[in-house]
Order: C-alpha cells, then sequence, then structure tokens
C-alpha cells in the first residue's frame, strides 16, 4: 500500500481571455498598487540625470525648483555616464543669502553642470547664511575626494581664509581648493548676456553715449579690488565703451557715484552690470540704485557652468592632494 501523497493538487493556469475565465479583481489591484508604490519609491531617489540620487541630498527642499526663466527648455539629455569612482566630488561653495530666490538660483546653475558633465558628483555648501553649511558637506564626504570651487568672484577674505580653514578642519577629505572664478573671459561672455537681455545694442559699440557701471559687492582686500578692476577691463574690451567698477560695500565710488561721474562726462546711455553670482542684498542695492538698464545677476548662465567645470578641471590638473592644494593664486 502506497503512502497519500502530501502536495498540494496544481492548479490550473487562469483561463485565456474570451474563454469566459476572469482574474480576480481584488489580486490585480494588490498587484498595481504594489507596482506604483515600489515605482513610486525607487524615483525619489533618482536624480535629475539620471543617476541615483545619494540619500544625504534627498530632502523636501528640493521640490523648490527655480522658474523655466533660469533655464532653458530641456532638450533631450544624453544618457547619464556611469560615475567614475577616481572622480573627485566637484563641491560648489556659495557665499549663501536670506534671499530665497539665491538659493533657488544656484540649484539651477548646479543642474546646469550636472548636464554638462553627467556622472560627476556635485555637491552644495555655503559659508553661512544657507544649508548646507560646508562643514556639513564636507562631513559628508569622509573618506572621499573633493575640489572645492568657489562660487565666488575674486580673491577676498572667504576665498583666502573661510575655504582653506574648512578644508584643513575637515581632514577625513582630500580636498583641493580651486581658484575663485574670476576674472576670466568666461564671466564676461555671461555679463556681456546678461547686458544684452537687459537691452544693450552691439550697436552701441564705440558708441560717445554710452557706458556699463559693473556693480560688485566690494571687498577691504586689494587683491579682490584689483580682480575686479581686471574683469572691467576685459568687459570694456568686448564692449568697446567705458566700464567702470563700482561698490555696493567696503570701497568706492558707489554706484550712484559711477552713474553720476559718467553722467558728467556726456555718457548717459549707461547701463549697470551686476557682477554678483546670484540675487541678495547687495546685488538688490545695486540694482535699486542703478537705471532701469540693470541686467540680472550671473546666476545660471551657461558660461557660468562652463566656468565652474573648469576650475574644476584645472585643480586637478595640479599636483595630486596631499591634504590640501590651493590654486587660490591661479588665474
Amino acid at each position: 500500500m502506497t503512502e497519500p501523497s502530501t502536495q498540494q493538487p496544481r492548479q490550473s493556469p487562469p483561463p485565456p481571455a474570451g474563454s469566459g475565465g476572469t482574474v480576480p479583481l481584488d489580486s490585480t489591484a494588490q498587484l498595481l498598487t504594489r507596482i506604483t508604490a515600489q515605482l513610486g519609491t525607487q524615483l525619489s531617489l533618482v536624480s535629475r540625470n539620471g543617476t541615483r540620487r545619494p540619500m544625504h541630498r534627498t530632502r523636501p527642499s528640493e521640490a523648490l525648483r527655480p522658474s523655466d526663466t533660469l533655464r532653458p527648455s530641456a532638450a533631450p539629455r544624453p544618457p547619464a555616464a556611469p560615475r567614475s569612482p577616481d572622480a573627485p566630488t566637484l563641491l560648489v561653495v556659495a557665499h549663501g543669502s536670506r534671499d530665497p530666490q539665491a538659493l533657488r538660483t544656484v540649484m539651477a546653475l548646479l543642474d546646469r553642470v550636472r548636464d554638462l558633465r553627467p556622472g560627476l558628483d556635485v555637491r552644495l555648501g555655503h559659508i553661512e547664511l544657507n544649508r548646507p553649511l560646508l562643514p556639513d558637506t564636507l562631513d559628508g564626504l569622509r573618506g572621499a575626494d573633493a575640489v572645492l570651487v568657489p562660487l565666488l568672484l575674486g580673491r577676498g577674505h572667504h576665498v583666502k581664509h573661510d575655504l582653506p580653514a574648512a578644508a584643513a578642519a575637515a581632514p577625513a577629505v582630500r580636498t583641493r581648493v580651486a581658484a575663485p572664478l574670476g576674472p576670466h573671459p568666461l564671466l564676461v561672455e555671461a555679463l556681456y548676456g546678461r547686458l544684452v537681455e537687459a537691452g544693450w545694442d552691439p550697436a552701441d559699440q564705440g558708441s560717445r553715449s554710452a557706458a556699463v557701471v559693473l556693480a560688485a559687492a566690494g571687498s577691504r582686500d586689494p587683491d579682490s579690488a584689483q580682480d575686479t578692476r581686471r574683469t572691467a577691463r576685459m568687459l570694456a574690451e568686448r564692449l568697446g565703451v567705458p566700464v567702470v567698477p563700482a561698490y555696493a560695500s567696503a570701497a568706492t565710488p558707489t554706484v550712484p557715484a559711477a552713474l553720476r561721474a559718467l553722467a558728467a562726462r556726456g555718457r548717459h546711455r549707461t547701463f549697470v552690470a551686476s557682477y554678483f553670482t546670484a540675487p541678495g542684498r547687495f546685488a538688490s542695492a545695486a540694482a535699486g540704485a542703478g537705471p532701469r538698464t540693470t541686467a540680472l545677476p550671473l546666476g545660471a548662465h551657461p558660461a557660468m557652468a562652463r566656468l565652474l567645470l573648469h576650475r574644476y578641471d584645472q585643480a586637478l590638473s595640479a599636483t595630486a592632494p596631499s591634504g590640501m592644494v590651493s590654486l587660490l593664486a591661479s588665474a
């Protein structure tokens, strides 16, 4: 006599469509619900360039994106390249501002950088006023390599002291500190583009009545003032009219004083170029002191994204870091 089988009877497959059989509706609904939930979870971990989003960057504030006026309509993006394990993180160091539009603008600029170089780990740290603060971002890079690229326009106190001090205070991160963004021809390209948006006519080149005031934040550091003057000279060569640097603080002349001096010389068709990386208190003060023909800050202009990557590559081409390499004196 044989033992009775312990196996469960094999169930017949679901009847094919049109045979009169049906699939249980509750099972189908549950399956679709599970699939939808899993997809939502996975998509929340994917950044806009198609790479996996690091967990420390997945935060509710990232839902606040700049308006479409800060970047062109999206073109088809190339497939994201796998991130090279040997490529150091590009850590953009912004000053920080209480103006909420400043953070949105910087995030839009970082998106442009990621679009230009898919797969590169691009992060943000602020010197003050905004999160993430630079020490917190560095703390999340323990054991990694990083290039600190200042989103700053010249050699001032923050570039010379704050960035090297922050890098030295993070010995678990192998760091390089890149040169500030200016002076550089790509900055002149961005300034020129913003002036054209504000109404500058290339036909004004060589005009005896036209001029531009380059409105900058200002610094007591003589190297910072020298960098601003050099940018003004480069912009003057591009425009073919005088460009006078002016400052919102710590240096003279002010924007109104520079405009009056130009008017006394017969330069009545004047524009103000905003030599600021993003909206903020100084940019607003310069805009309020100038004529209606005041350009927007440099912001997420495509040339700014290219310049950040140029400074990153420039730092990488220097000697490999043993603790920290600084390129602050580089042009």
